[in-house]
């Protein structure tokens, strides 16, 4: 039982890895095409960049190895080990 939790830990683990990764490669957070004039254009944050990168579209497969880590976790209690 003790390997299916480690399994679980780091599937859990791996998910999260592959939802920071997506946020990430995204897309590059300033614009590239900023002027230097412009003091809205020296900031990191994007002028129109919402939270569609905590969508579902782009993270499901780290929702997916993370869910399958969580179940992975709560087996053996379910199992009584």
């Amino acid at each position: 039982m003790a390997a299916i939790t480690i399994l679980g830990a780091v599937l859990v683990a791996c998910g999260l890895v592959l939802m920071a990764l997506a946020a990430i490669h995204r897309g590059r957070l300033s614009d590239p095409h900023a002027s230097p004039d412009d003091p809205a254009g020296t900031t990191l944050e994007p002028q129109r960049r919402g939270v569609g990168f905590l969508g579902l579209k782009a993270n499901w497969p780290g929702l997916l190895v993370a869910a399958i880590g969580a179940v992975l976790l709560a087996l053996p209690f379910f199992l009584g080990g």
